[in-house]
């Protein structure tokens, strides 16, 4: 018999809130981390991004260690999970699992290309750095694979316990902009010149963000609040930057997980989608979700509030989508306004009381990855 696989613990920290309680509140009432700035040492241009306060983050890590000790992700990774580990009261022992989920990690320690500064950015030491501080005795595990990063690491925790080798994984995934990030989005053109504005038929382009997010996977189902019943994860090798323009991966990557679950996708109540608000992601996103029978479900991406937060995209949408589930809540797709995509998808346009049963998480990256991971709500 096959282990069942539970979520038990979540939290963020993002430009809206450094718990959920406050992201969800702010989501409700449409509030936005996405802001106009103008920072000469990361772009010349002003641009629009969701990036987090420092001086709060200090503030807030102070209660925790020495500020002056970690980089702005480290700060932003150890905030996400403290609290989860404190409220686990596990042993961090030979079966409890640790995964860091991240694109560029701290991509901005080779802005000093010191030995030391090497070494900082390379991800197996910002893994080790996140797991010494809680003392977690096995050895870390990196998962970065684009933007399906923060989703896939959900998917690998959930088989890493099926298999037996760990009771417990927690999971964290967080990602900063940089002159880096910010330079490369511009070099494609997809960086919009004003708040993303997701599946739109105004939108033009994606809007970059940073936060970081976590959450414990766990075979106990003591205080869990969310099975997880499938995940799939398929990569298409259509383009090293465009996706699919069929949805082959992601739809081949939905069919997985609804499989695995022995659901229909009749009984999905609700999509967390990717939805970047770039002219060709949106576009494959609504083919292949039609194409898996599921352009009447309600769907929402959170771009609209977070821009788009790269590796920590993933897990953090699913922690606000989990929250939906437990507040029996859709919560609106912020910057929609007329449909711009050639298939018909159901934009979730304000937020809505609805019973969630089931909901998929999805997302997609450069290279042609994809991910798919489906969530049941516990029964009382």
């Amino acid at each position: 018999m096959i282990k069942e696989v539970f979520i038990s613990e979540t939290n963020c920290i993002t430009p809206i809130g450094f718990d959920v309680a406050t992201n969800v509140k702010n989501i409700v009432n449409e509030v936005s981390g996405i802001q106009l700035h103008q920072n000469q040492s990361l772009i010349k241009t002003p641009f629009y991004a969701s990036i987090i306060d420092s001086a709060q983050l200090n503030k807030a890590f102070a209660k925790v260690a020495p500020a002056e000790k970690y980089s702005k992700l480290e700060k932003m990774m150890i905030l996400a999970l403290q609290p989860i580990v404190e409220n686990s009261k596990l042993d961090l022992d030979g079966k409890t699992g640790f995964i860091l989920s991240t694109t560029k990690g701290n991509i901005t320690a080779l802005e000093n290309s010191s030995e030391e500064n090497i070494q900082k950015a390379q991800l197996h030491q910002l893994a080790k750095t996140i797991a010494h501080f809680f003392g977690f005795e096995t050895e870390p595990i990196v998962v970065s694979n684009a933007c399906v990063s923060g989703i896939l690491a959900v998917s690998v925790a959930k088989r890493l316990v099926q298999s037996g080798m760990y009771d417990n994984i927690f999971v964290v995934a967080g990602d900063v902009i940089s002159e880096f990030v910010l330079s490369g989005f511009n070099s494609f053109q997809a960086m919009s010149d004003l708040p993303c504005k997701p599946y739109s038929k105004n939108r033009n382009g994606v809007t970059l963000g940073e936060a970081s997010a976590a959450v414990l996977v766990t075979s106990n189902k003591e205080n869990a609040k969310i099975k997880i019943i499938g995940d799939g994860s398929i990569n298409d090798a259509n383009h090293i930057s465009g996706p699919s323009r069929t949805g082959e991966g992601l739809f081949r990557s939905i069919e997985s997980a609804l499989a695995e679950a022995k659901i229909n996708p009749n009984q999905i109540d609700y999509i967390s989608a990717h939805g970047t608000a770039t002219s060709f992601n949106d576009e494959m996103e609504a083919i292949a979700f039609n194409r898996s029978g599921l352009g009447n479900v309600p769907l929402n991406s959170l771009k609209g509030f977070y821009g788009h937060t790269l590796g920590a995209s993933g897990l953090l949408e699913t922690v606000i989508g989990i929250q939906s589930v437990l507040e029996s809540k859709l919560f609106a797709s912020l910057g929609f306004d007329e449909l711009g995509v050639s298939q018909p998808i159901n934009i979730i346009e304000k937020s809505e009381d609805k019973t969630i049963n089931y909901f998929l998480k999805t997302a997609s990256g450069f290279g042609g990855c994809n991910t798919a991971v489906l969530f049941e709500k516990m029964k009382k």
